[in-house]
């Protein structure tokens, strides 16, 4: 079988020459080793009609062998010779043709350095490509992280709202007012806890003298 890979000729058949001339090849080769087993089978049939005769099965296997063995020497020399001419009569392209997908190419030519020049205009824009793509990936982090920051925002101006609302219900309206109301009512609220926690003390050491 030839070595030669014959990719241009595999883009136009789909398939490769090798391929093709394998399957001829082993096909043909079955067909051979079938007729062999034909020819045993009547061999033997024949000589059911001669049993004093001294030829064993064991001996016509044995010549069918030798005989195969032959004919697959002389096939495989002819099939030798039919494979080169097919592939560089039939299944071969000649160097002078271009295929219809590849007129591209004629049109426009490029040399080598000049591949490797657009290979590297490529090669740049892709990494421009990755770093815009991370710069937005960053930047839409940054949105998430504002959408947050103004939702907390939100909550803390609902809160001051809600606090100027109850200012304005004690008779305060000034913000400043307000903080002031505010610390002055936390203060009263830790007087009033310190005198419950006080008055709890005692509650305690009288139950354990009347105890």
């Amino acid at each position: 079988m030839s070595v030669n890979p014959m990719a241009y000729e595999a883009q136009f058949f789909g398939f490769t020459p090798q391929t093709c001339m394998l399957r001829v090849y082993i096909a043909f080769q079955d067909y051979l080793f079938e007729m062999m087993l034909v020819v045993e089978r009547v061999i033997l049939k024949k000589l059911e009609g001669f049993p004093d005769s001294k030829i064993s099965p064991f001996q016509i296997r044995k010549s069918t062998e030798k005989f195969l063995l032959f004919m697959k020497e002389r096939f495989d020399h002819l099939f030798s010779k039919m494979e080169q001419m097919l592939l560089q009569l039939v299944l071969n392209i000649p160097k002078n043709v271009l295929l219809p997908e590849d007129k591209v190419h004629e049109q426009y030519p490029y040399s080598k350095e000049q591949f490797q020049t657009l290979q590297g205009e490529i090669d740049q824009l892709q990494k421009q490509y990755k770093v815009e793509v991370s710069a937005g990936q960053a930047l839409l982090a940054e949105l998430e992280e504002q959408k947050m920051v103004q939702a907390e925002l939100e909550k803390t101006l609902q809160w001051f709202d809600g606090l100027e609302n109850i200012c304005r219900e004690h008779g305060t309206s000034n913000l400043k007012e307000s903080f002031a109301f505010l610390t002055q009512t936390s203060k009263k609220l830790q007087d009033i806890l310190k005198e419950v926690e006080k008055k709890n003390k005692r509650l305690q050491k009288s139950s354990l003298h009347v105890v």
